[in-house]
């Protein structure tokens, strides 16, 4: 095993500066129940980035260094600092799912049966070499699993599952999800298709829609379409959907979905009241595509809620057997149901170059970029 492990971190100053750089940091010895994964493959999710670029404003990004150690340096606005405070002057990991080989071992069985072994692994710092953890951090893949098919083995397929078994859990029985050609809501589509739940999938391009209908998706309204509320409304009401998962976050489609649920629940209240139907209407917001404000059009009653909803927050409700039945789907589904398609791939280096995080950052729709750290 070489003594070479670099890692990738972000660093906040006091002066409100941003640091992204490329670290030389020691090479880990696992404690009992601990291993040491030689990464090969990480995702950059949009969990990531938030850690990543932090509040800076990215378009005030310089590089500098070398090709094979960039340096990037960007302002973070004054009015950002105070929340960050407890990031400033620490050099942050980032990254937080990846997979590898299993190179070292601690002294308990569970470790040990691991050496060798291609296994995903969840925690701080995955865009780095080498990484020490847990073996609880660990997914065992199934054999002939490569490192980049098991590289996404957490934060999406997990996030999905636990979308579904959150929809149990609360008494619904049809899920409506934005953004829905992306990834994640792939996988979700795959899964409600699977599972025989009715799925209603928001997209706002005429491509995904063809996208997911390709994939067997049943339902699929546009945003972007005149018809777009009315889509929705006979959507919900042929479903009988009552809660949605928005990672878009600002604007006011949350209060399109929770208006358009209400319209659909009222249609068979024999009386008119102030107070709205009383079918409790529920939506997650999961993430923060859009970063303005989130727009309420009072128009849907009192039986209705708007929480954030976060993974590990999820999986703590759910209970240990069910999250360890989705780690066990994970595993054996990872190339079909939970399969991850990368567009590009970037060394560590390269996710420090200017013209690589422009492309990145964007987000977009079907654009997926995979680190490759041994690269």
């Amino acid at each position: 095993m070489t003594d070479t492990n670099i890692q990738l971190t972000s660093t906040i100053s006091e002066n409100g500066k941003l640091t992204l750089a490329l670290k030389n940091i020691e090479m880990p010895q696992p404690g009992p129940d601990e291993v040491v994964v030689r990464l090969e493959a990480a995702p950059l999710n949009p969990s990531d980035l938030g850690v990543l670029f932090s509040a800076a404003d990215m378009s005030t990004a310089v590089q500098s260094g070398t090709v094979q150690n960039p340096v990037i340096t960007a302002d973070v606005p004054a009015q950002f600092m105070p929340s960050l405070k407890t990031r400033v002057d620490k050099a942050t990991p980032v990254g937080n799912e990846g997979a590898g080989t299993v190179v070292a071992a601690g002294s308990s069985p569970a470790a040990q049966a691991l050496i060798g072994k291609t296994v995903a692994v969840i925690g701080g710092g995955t865009y780095r070499q080498f990484i020490c953890a847990n073996v609880q951090s660990c997914l065992e893949l199934k054999e002939g699993t490569t490192a980049k098919e098991g590289a996404s083995s957490f934060v999406n397929p997990l996030t999905a599952l636990a979308m579904v078994e959150t929809m149990r859990a609360e008494g619904h029985k049809a899920i409506i999800h934005a953004a829905a050609a992306s990834n994640l809501g792939q996988m979700l589509n795959r899964i409600c298709i699977a599972d025989g739940i009715d799925l209603i999938n928001i997209v706002r391009k005429a491509e995904q829609e063809t996208l997911l209908r390709n994939m067997g998706a049943k339902y699929i309204v546009n945003s972007s379409s005149d018809s777009f509320l009315s889509d929705l409304t006979a959507a919900i009401i042929e479903t009988g959907a009552t809660i949605a998962f928005d990672p878009i976050g600002g604007g006011q489609l949350t209060s399109d979905i929770l208006n358009c649920m209400e319209v659909a629940a009222a249609r068979d209240m024999k009386e008119h009241t102030i107070y709205g139907s009383d079918t409790f209407k529920q939506v997650y917001i999961y993430g923060a595509l859009d970063r303005g404000p989130i727009t309420l059009n009072r128009n849907f009653g009192f039986a209705w809620a708007v929480n954030g909803f976060l993974l590990f927050n999820a999986l703590g409700k759910l209970g240990t057997n069910t999250v360890m039945a989705m780690r066990e789907r994970v595993a054996n589904e990872i190339t079909t149901t939970f399969a991850s398609h990368y567009t590009h791939e970037v060394s560590l280096a390269e996710v420090l170059h200017l013209k690589s995080i422009a492309a990145y950052s964007k987000q977009a729709t079907g654009e997926k970029y995979l680190i490759k750290p041994q690269a």
